[in-house]
């Protein structure tokens, strides 16, 4: 009796939220995922976000699971791919994941019903487990001890989020107007954040959630850091106060020069303004203060000794935990 009420307790919680899965000509990897998702207890509905792959991706999860809804974006988009699936969410909340990523069983009940217990948060941003074993990602251990008043929230307040491993109230990503297509992949969450939080909603990381990640082999290190650098520029110029706004422009030119694409990619940045300065909004000083909240204790980290065996990990975690959570 208690197992068949646990099941359906489950299932009620799975009509109320929907997975939204981000693709791009990653067959295999989408299959093995959306094998992992149709099995959770919940049994969510599943809406895939294909930004036009030219493989066989549509073909392969169309056959393999006609239950599961795919969108096909008429270019690829980046994370704005997610804006086109939501358009066919119904459910009050929706969780995300990539093709890499899946959600492991419980956790989207857990976060249904945390979100009903706590109408003040707009996203709660889950533990991701890295492999096998599996290994707690850096970038949650930060979140895990982020320095902002939580009051009675049921986990940290943060001024950030992974946008492959969160769970939005449908009516707040919508608010928020989703994300920017000409952001396209890198730090894009930072502008989405950064609104929410603007609306008065909360970010919240709770550990108890849990996603798992199956890493992809290496990607092009170089226009990661080019595209984190360009948008950091822009998203400065959109929400942020001059002064860092002109901080995070300078760092840009200073990123395209080591990379050797000075010329190229500061020609674009720099016609990119135009756009990002119509955009431009004033955020509260609430969120303001949050920020530097944040930054004095990323600040008080890095000027803490550290072994010499570990200063480059170290290193690392931060500059992960500042390209995700957007500072």
């Amino acid at each position: 009796m208690q197992a068949s009420a646990a099941n359906d307790a489950q299932r009620r919680a799975g009509s109320r939220i929907s997975v939204v899965v981000l693709t791009h000509n990653r067959a295999s990897r989408l299959l093995d995922t959306l094998r992992r998702l149709r099995a959770l207890p919940e049994r969510p509905p599943i809406v895939v976000a294909d930004n036009a792959s030219t493989d066989e991706t549509v073909l392969m999860a169309g056959l393999t699971y006609p239950d599961v809804h795919i969108v096909q974006c008429e270019s690829n988009m980046g994370a704005a791919g997610r804006n086109c699936a939501i358009e066919w969410v119904d459910t009050e909340y929706v969780a995300f994941c990539d093709d890499d990523t899946w959600w492991e069983p419980g956790s989207l009940e857990q976060a249904v019903q945390l979100l009903d217990a706590h109408p003040e948060i707009g996203v709660l941003n889950a533990r991701i487990e890295v492999g096998e074993p599996g290994e707690t990602d850096e970038t949650c251990l930060l979140m895990q001890h982020s320095p902002l008043d939580s009051g009675t929230l049921p986990g940290p307040s943060l001024i950030g989020y992974m946008a492959g491993a969160c769970v939005f109230r449908t009516a707040v990503f919508r608010e928020a107007g989703g994300y920017d297509a000409r952001l396209f992949i890198g730090g894009e969450e930072e502008l989405v954040a950064l609104d929410v939080l603007a609306n008065g909603h909360a970010i919240v990381y709770r550990d108890a959630l849990m996603v798992r990640h199956d890493p992809s082999p290496a990607r092009d290190s170089t226009l990661r850091r080019r595209t984190l650098a360009r948008n950091a520029a822009w998203i400065g110029w959109m929400r942020l106060p001059v002064a860092e706004a002109l901080t995070r422009t300078l760092r840009a030119f200073s990123t395209f020069r080591r990379e050797r694409t000075l010329w190229h990619d500061g020609c674009a940045m720099l016609r990119g303004l135009r756009w990002a300065l119509r955009e431009r909004k004033r955020l509260p000083d609430r969120v303001l203060a949050m920020r530097r909240v944040v930054q004095r204790h990323e600040r008080d980290l890095q000027s803490m000794p550290q072994p010499a065996q570990t200063v480059n990990a170290d290193q690392s975690r931060t500059t992960q935990y500042e390209e995700t959570t957007g500072r």
